[in-house]
């Protein structure tokens, strides 16, 4: 979409979806839940942009590019694992089973990467070599591909607690997951990783770390939920300058989509301070990123719904959907 087309429909970004009609709603950062009592939940995609313990903007088609992102990706790897899908009554819409998600979240790292307290990069950088029950050697560079892919799993933090790294050890010393069930989501998340990474090598892009989150259904079976390989829960890098950038030291070239993020931490402590209003041109062109990181990504045209109020399109849509499932 150009510019002009993103502010002609900028009224219509999704800043929050409450069906009153729907039980069980639970409000997240990003999508709006609801559990059904027959064991199927419903997340819909707002295009709410979370950071700094706040929501920063509305930016528009972002809830669908994220939905539509990841059911790209569920539908490449669906015979690799399970997953919660069930369908997807609109483009912001999925509705998957509800699962007892695991108390453990994987990251899968293909490079040494990263500027949180959790990644590789930052712990290599304070002088560790041996993180997540894996030993790195002396000498590499930021940015560096690994050996090989490794696992980085944390704790799930919960009431503003922090995610705490874990080492295969301590997840079963500790009796987070059972050692058959950490085998099963080991295996999964390297080998949804290996199916990323040479899916988007064939796009021109490097798939350098994502996160997954599983859970259990009522048969004990190991699932997939939430999203996978969204431009939310990976770090994609384009192939064709990383050589070249990673020669002169310089961080790989990636989808700018923090263009709001930057605007407010160079105007304010966002984390004490009022954030000052964000002008429209900057909210537009991080949509702008999304839809091109879509494009990229899946390799298809990004198609808007038809101009209108989307929480009544939405409405529409999961009415007939629910009706006709049953």
């Amino acid at each position: 979409m150009t510019f002009e087309e993103l502010k002609a429909r900028a009224g219509e970004a999704i800043s929050e979806a409450v069906l009153s009609e729907l039980p069980g709603h639970v409000r997240g950062k990003v999508r709006e839940n609801y559990d059904l009592p027959d064991g199927r939940r419903i997340l819909i995609a707002t295009d709410r942009l979370s950071a700094f313990d706040r929501i920063l903007a509305v930016v528009p088609f972002k809830g669908q590019v994220l939905t539509q992102t990841a059911r790209y990706w569920f539908e490449a790897t669906g015979d690799i694992c399970p997953n919660h899908v069930l369908g997807y009554p609109d483009p912001n819409v999925v509705v998957g089973r509800r699962l007892n998600i695991l108390p453990v979240e994987v990251v899968v790292r293909g490079y040494l990467a990263g500027t949180t307290d959790t990644s590789v990069l930052t712990m290599y950088n304070a002088g560790r070599r041996d993180m997540y029950g894996v030993h790195l050697p002396d000498g590499m560079r930021a940015n560096e591909r690994l050996p090989a892919p490794i696992l980085t799993p944390t704790s799930k933090g919960e009431m503003g607690a922090h995610d705490e790294p874990l080492s295969p050890k301590e997840i079963l010393e500790r009796h987070l997951l059972a050692p058959e069930q950490w085998d099963a989501v080991a295996g999964y998340a390297l080998a949804l990783f290996a199916r990323g990474q040479k899916l988007a090598a064939a796009r021109g892009l490097i798939l350098a770390d994502t996160k997954y989150e599983f859970g259990m259904d009522d048969e004990g079976n190991i699932v997939l939920a939430d999203e996978i390989h969204t431009p939310d829960s990976s770090r994609y890098w384009f192939a064709a300058t990383y050589p070249e950038k990673f020669a002169r030291g310089e961080a790989p070239q990636a989808f700018d989509k923090d263009v709001v993020r930057r605007w407010v931490a160079a105007r304010c402590d966002p984390y004490r301070e009022v954030v000052p209003p964000i002008p429209e041109d900057v909210v537009l062109k991080t949509a702008q990123t999304y839809i091109a990181a879509f494009e990229t990504i899946t390799g298809k045209s990004f198609e808007a719904p038809p101009p209108g109020a989307p929480v009544e399109r939405i409405r529409h849509h999961l009415a007939t959907w629910l009706a006709d499932a049953g």
